[in-house]
């Protein structure tokens, strides 16, 4: 997961727009749904034939696992073939010069492509982060898992990586491996956030250690899961690197930003990168449920909105801080620039989804759209990002209809509207199960 100017390198399962707008993974999170209602429940669609995966030959397009140059999507928490069925694994829509093509799409399961531990392959199999580790050209995957521990000393790493490729990811994960020496603690070495935080051109790691210590894993990364260099573990303002990275004041250097806790509201901090890496403590931003980085105005710097049940809190140009507020119902915050003008609109979800226009003097309600869900049932955003390579950003959200039904949809950015009326592609996940 290069917006406003998110480094090529960063990543993150959810995605944003190269195009002015940096979402932080905290979005992702629990929170409100948008919820649907009013509405006609969509009929069940017939799978696609399956198509096979295009072949690349590499590319620095964000989210591109088989290199062709074109953003794919991924999916967590698929819906199942019956109720109380197994986790079913993680999803891939791989997309094409039209956008996303669901019937390229690939399963990914521990049963087949999870590294096991001590003989035994994880139940656990989600994916957490998304950047290209051995600057091959082809982004590779972040998996978390849940490898077996005793209790005793410090828990083992449950971090997997599974590399793209020209054919997509292919073949098994491996272990990420931590040095001893960037370790602190006996917390599970999880939360990853991959960005250039040392401005060497290679995606670099950062996870949660414990106790307010981060470990720092500087890229690139070999096929054996193995960082370039580490050292000792970095202080820092909080427990949760939160991501995709960003270069928040444009210096050249990824950005991290730091929450106190993973859920609800919470404090956080910037953590600013650097020739040596994330260790500089930045601005603290107010207390919130969600943030997202934009260009939400014409500033130097990038803009941070804050989420909470009251209504969104704006900083402008940070780190230097002019304040602002507006009032519209949601906490759950995603962003991005559907018309293409270069700034970024704000997507907030709660009892609605909506999305506010970015102009030159900051965020606003006026023109304000409400999107209306594909479905019946309860909406969130997956991902918000050019799909189509038309310099717009796109907007991908799900309905779930229950645990065995969904609708993923696709609303395509417009110059004029911002959001197209209703969605161009719609799918189920439970296509992924279809043999």
């Amino acid at each position: 997961m290069v917006r406003g100017r998110r480094s090529e390198l960063g990543g993150g399962i959810r995605t944003v727009t190269a195009l002015g707008c940096l979402l932080l993974l905290a979005a992702c999170g629990p929170g409100t749904d948008a919820t649907a209602s009013r509405q006609t429940p969509a009929r069940a669609a017939k799978a696609p034939a399956h198509l096979p995966i295009p072949h690349g030959k590499g590319s620095r397009t964000p989210d591109d696992f088989n290199g062709d140059g074109h953003r794919d999507l991924v999916l967590n928490d698929l819906v199942k073939a019956q109720s109380h069925a197994d986790d079913a694994g993680i999803g891939v829509v791989y997309g094409s010069v039209h956008g996303l093509t669901p019937g390229a799409r690939q399963l990914l399961s521990p049963r087949k492509q999870a590294a096991p531990t001590k003989g035994q392959l994880p139940a656990v199999f989600d994916a957490e982060a998304s950047c290209d580790l051995n600057k091959d050209g082809f982004t590779d995957l972040l998996v978390s898992t849940d490898p077996p521990y005793d209790g005793q000393g410090q828990p083992p790493v449950p971090l997997q990586i599974l590399f793209g490729s020209p054919s997509g990811l292919t073949g098994k994960a491996v272990k990420l491996t931590i040095p001893a020496q960037a370790r602190f603690g006996h917390d599970w070495p999880d939360q990853p956030v991959c960005g250039d935080f040392d401005g060497d051109g290679a995606a670099d790691l950062v996870v949660h250690a414990s106790d307010g210590q981060l470990s720092y894993l500087r890229g690139p990364f070999t096929r054996k899961g193995a960082p370039r260099a580490a050292g000792k573990p970095l202080a820092s303002p909080g427990n949760v690197p939160t991501g995709p990275a960003v270069d928040v004041n444009r210096d050249g250097y990824d950005d991290l930003l730091v929450r106190t806790t993973a859920d609800g509201t919470t404090e956080s901090a910037l953590v600013l990168g650097g020739p040596a890496g994330p260790t500089r403590t930045g601005p603290a931003l107010p207390t919130g449920i969600d943030v997202a980085f934009g260009r939400f105005g014409r500033g130097k710097a990038l803009d941070a909105a804050i989420g909470s049940m009251g209504g969104t809190s704006l900083r402008y140009d940070l780190p230097g801080a002019a304040r602002g507020s507006i009032t519209t119902p949601g906490s759950v915050l995603d962003c991005g620039d559907f018309d293409g003008d270069g700034l970024s609109e704000l997507v907030s979800s709660g009892t609605e989804l909506r999305v506010l226009r970015g102009r030159t003097t900051g965020l606003t309600a006026a023109g304000m759209v409400t999107v209306r869900p594909p479905a019946q049932g309860t909406t969130r955003v997956l991902a918000v990002a050019d799909y189509t390579g038309d310099g717009r950003a796109d907007l991908v959200v799900r309905t779930y209809r229950g645990e065995t039904k969904d609708t993923v949809a696709v609303y395509p950015g417009v110059r004029k509207g911002l959001i197209a009326s209703g969605p161009t592609v719609t799918f189920s996940s439970s296509q992924f199960l279809a043999p």
